[in-house]
């Protein structure tokens, strides 16, 4: 095993993924302010932030993943977790001037925020990229292998070796995490959500 992050320790294994921290949630600054002010309302009718953006289209759209503990994430629950955020915003206005909320559901090819998400895809395509270079690359493309001590483990190609290595990447110096399309993907998507008898029929002939 290849690695290209910090040392582990001993303890690592030990490590409760779930008090990484939430950079891709909602980096610092409005987003990650709207994230504090909004968890406890989502999770507590049933959802769960996946990730908050502001202004990256307009200026002016707060942009929020969600979806239910089990990865489901319907038309309707959309409307209700609209309904509910827009209630807190509307009392505590974290956001000055007018602005456009937008809740959606993750994707299938969605983008990877929390370590349970490394876990819940592993054997899949992923593309991560980092804040900054380890050994002058910042890109990565390859299997994802789930998350230990505190590293994303991805099986990629490396100059050099003439098989496939399994590389440790420091979850906080990930900038960007998404799954890429595939047959499988979309397959394993809605086999997830019940819906497996409409894979065949959704799947892209060319794989992405």
């Amino acid at each position: 095993m290849a690695s290209m992050g910090a040392g582990r320790k001993p303890d690592d294994d030990d490590e409760d993924l779930a008090i990484l921290d939430t950079h891709l949630v909602a980096p610092h600054g409005v987003p990650r302010k709207v994230f504090e002010l909004l968890r406890p309302s989502a999770e507590g009718i049933g959802f769960e932030i996946v990730r908050i953006r502001f202004g990256l289209q307009d200026g002016h759209t707060l942009q929020i993943m969600a979806e239910r503990a089990d990865g489901s994430m319907s038309v309707e629950d959309c409307e209700e977790l609209s309904r509910t955020l827009s209630a807190v915003l509307d009392v505590e206005d974290p956001i000055p001037g007018e602005y456009n909320l937008e809740i959606s559901s993750p994707g299938i090819d969605r983008p990877l925020t929390r370590p349970k998400d490394f876990e819940r895809w592993k054997g899949f395509d992923v593309k991560i990229e980092l804040a900054e270079p380890i050994e002058g690359r910042k890109r990565f493309r390859g299997t994802l292998q789930g998350v230990e001590g505190g590293e994303v483990l991805v099986e990629c190609d490396i100059e050099g070796y003439s098989e496939p290595q399994v590389l440790g990447l420091p979850f906080e110096k990930l900038s960007e995490a998404k799954l890429v399309m595939s047959d499988d993907l979309i397959r394993e998507s809605l086999k997830r959500q019940g819906r497996a008898e409409d894979a065949s029929e959704d799947a892209p002939s060319d794989g992405e």
